[in-house]
């Protein structure tokens, strides 16, 4: 029988890693963006919001099945990212329509890039799902569309999202060095092996220039100060 990444165990367990963080993530985005939508302001804000929920649970179900094709329970392997995810949502929850947007846009983007960049260390296939999950779904459209139309009708608010979305980076950094100090396996995904190249010391420093980057850049296409 022909050899695969996941006959590795420790590559099983960080591929497995992997498919849990994100498919918990998405059914928490599902879960907030539900929520959120019942703060729209307009019937075709509420409407549009819903319809991105219903994609991040389709996200989650294609996560799920995956899981499911290597024989994973999806519970157990969704069970050690419970408490640090929900921490993050409790410490970030929106006080009004716009902070949801801006941390569905600012807060979920920067995760996501960062799963994105996790994914070049893993199987062609586990790759290619991850990505496109994370595909732009149409979240950024509207989001831009929203936030910079309340800027531009009170200024005011510039300033206040500016540093909601500047907590949202720091927390969102704070969660993610929880889960990798209580997951080792995906801290060794970044490592590599033997015989799997990884990341030394500069090409993390790289990594996290082109994470901040992207960040600047969703700011900025948002109208505020990052």
């Amino acid at each position: 029988m022909e050899q695969t990444a996941f006959d590795d165990p420790a590559y099983r367990a960080a591929a497995v890693d992997l498919l849990g963080v994100l498919a918990y993530g998405e059914l928490t985005a599902f879960e907030r963006m539900a929520e959120d939508a019942k703060l729209a302001p307009t019937l075709d804000d509420k409407a549009e919001l819903a319809a991105l929920a219903t994609t991040e649970f389709g996200h989650f179900q294609r996560l799920r099945d995956r899981l499911v094709q290597l024989g994973v329970d999806p519970m157990e392997a969704m069970r050690p990212f419970v408490t640090p995810l929900d921490a993050f949502h409790d410490h970030t929850a929106p006080s009004d329509w716009l902070e949801g947007l801006v941390k569905a846009y600012v807060g979920d983007g920067l995760a996501n890039d960062f799963y994105r960049e996790i994914a070049s260390f893993v199987d062609a296939e586990t790759r290619a799902l991850v990505l496109d999950v994370f595909a732009d779904s149409g979240q950024a459209e509207f989001v831009v569309d929203r936030v910079r139309a309340a800027i531009e009708e009170d200024p005011k608010l510039g300033g206040r999202l500016a540093l909601w979305g500047r907590r949202l980076v720091g927390e969102a950094l704070s969660q993610a060095q929880r889960i990798a100090a209580d997951r080792d396996s995906l801290t060794a995904l970044l490592a590599g092996s033997v015989d799997r190249p990884g990341l030394d010391l500069a090409a993390i420093g790289r990594m996290f220039t082109r994470l901040t980057e992207a960040h600047t850049a969703r700011m900025t296409a948002l109208g505020l100060q990052a």
